[in-house]
């Protein structure tokens, strides 16, 4: 299940610009449990594809530590990813229904690893 909601660094960035690569960044950055994590096989860092019947949109993936979001649930800041997975329904209210949207998580691409070359001791 996917949260979309404000944060702290998304409203931060927000008042930069939304065209700034700041806001970029941080609301195409999706947060998620690190049991689930584990369970995809996931690595912080790797692109993945989020889909529901509205859309999709292409995110990197970050793991978050007990405690922080409940096995099964994932957040992601609002913006422009975020956006493309939310009806035009308002229900009257004038903002898009975006909670407890239910996505598909597909890895797209593995982040690569740096592989760190260790010298023989003297």
């Amino acid at each position: 299940m996917l949260i979309p909601g404000r944060s702290a660094k998304q409203g931060t960035s927000l008042n930069k610009g939304k065209l700034k690569d700041e806001y970029k960044k941080i609301t195409s950055i999706l947060e998620v449990n690190s049991d689930d994590m584990v369970r995809l096989g996931l690595d912080t860092g790797d692109q993945v594809k989020l889909s529901n019947e509205v859309g999709e949109t292409i995110v990197s993936v970050k793991g978050m530590r007990e405690g922080k979001l409940p096995v099964g649930c994932a957040f992601i800041p609002y913006g422009p990813p975020s956006s493309c997975l939310m009806s035009g329904e308002t229900c009257g209210s004038g903002m898009p229904q975006s909670k407890h949207m239910m996505v598909q998580i597909e890895l797209v691409k593995k982040v690569e690893k740096e592989v760190k070359k260790v010298e023989p001791a003297n």
